[in-house]
């Protein structure tokens, strides 16, 4: 079903569309970052990305339990633009040979990721709200702040040190 496709008839059916959307997103964070673990080089980028594998665990059992509430399926839906943000940074990950410049185009492609997350968690709550779907806000709440507190913790350890060491 892609996103304009005559599936989506309803705002319901939007929602329900966008839910899956990010669902597919996060579990694909699952799967890419343990190689993004692997090519840091800083210690501190490492330990924020194994805090966010963790994270995004949780943050899917909340979805779990947002498809639970509104009695639907937990399943995903391709995204095309998770699947490219990832694509590209595996790209990056391929053609970077030194290790700090490598750290530095990590922290930007997973800065790329939370800003989707971010976009989606976003309207998803607003939608939420809207259609009267207030039992599934607070955990999709849950998720936006925690991807807002991991976007602030990357442009940290990007303006602190990792940019500095690779420019």
């Amino acid at each position: 079903m892609g996103l304009f496709s005559k599936d989506i008839k309803t705002m319901d059916d939007l929602f329900l569309h966008q839910l899956k959307d990010v669902y597919y997103a996060e579990q694909q964070i699952v799967k890419n970052l343990p190689t993004m673990i692997e090519k840091a080089s800083s210690p501190e980028l490492k330990a924020g990305f194994e805090k966010h594998l963790n994270e995004t665990r949780n943050q899917i059992k909340r979805l779990d339990d947002v498809f639970a509430a509104l009695g639907k399926e937990a399943k995903g839906v391709d995204c095309e633009a998770m699947d490219g943000i990832l694509d590209e940074a595996k790209s990056i990950m391929s053609e970077v040979e030194d290790q700090e410049v490598l750290d530095a185009a990590l922290v930007a492609s997973a800065q790329a990721v939370e800003h989707y997350e971010i976009t989606r968690y976003g309207t998803l709550i607003a939608w939420a709200k809207q259609l009267g779907l207030t039992n599934v806000v607070s955990p999709l709440e849950q998720n936006l702040e925690e991807e807002k507190a991991t976007d602030v913790k990357l442009t940290g350890m990007a303006e602190s040190q990792i940019n500095r060491r690779a420019a």
